[in-house]
């Protein structure tokens, strides 16, 4: 089974659980990570941040949405690999300034 610590994120397409409208595209540099993603209400979304020793992702991110809002925020992720060979990131997430809130989610890697 692979260790989280050695995952490649280059290139990896993942959705939210439950919801594949929304794809984000990961790429990395080492322990650098940033990515795009769009749909599910997103207009168009970034995220930068870095896998950090542990194999968790620490990142920024920040969003515009449908309906235009603007968001930014900070999320930890950890990433498990399923028995299929793909990953799922457990996200816990905050969200700063006029839209301030604190959740959790899931996102697991796209099949397509």
């Amino acid at each position: 089974m692979t260790d989280a610590r050695d995952i490649d994120y280059d290139g990896r397409r993942f959705h939210p659980v439950g919801d594949p409208s929304r794809i984000a595209v990961y790429r990395q540099q080492d322990d650098l990570l940033w990515g795009e993603f769009s749909g599910g209400g997103a207009r168009r979304g970034s995220l930068t941040g870095l896998r950090r020793p542990d194999g968790t992702l620490d990142f920024t991110y920040t969003m515009a949405l449908d309906d235009g809002q603007v968001i930014a925020g900070h999320c930890l992720s950890t990433p498990h690999v399923l028995a299929d060979g793909r990953v799922r990131l457990d996200e816990v997430w905050e969200r700063f300034g006029a839209h301030a809130a604190t959740g959790v989610s899931s996102i697991v890697e796209s099949l397509s």
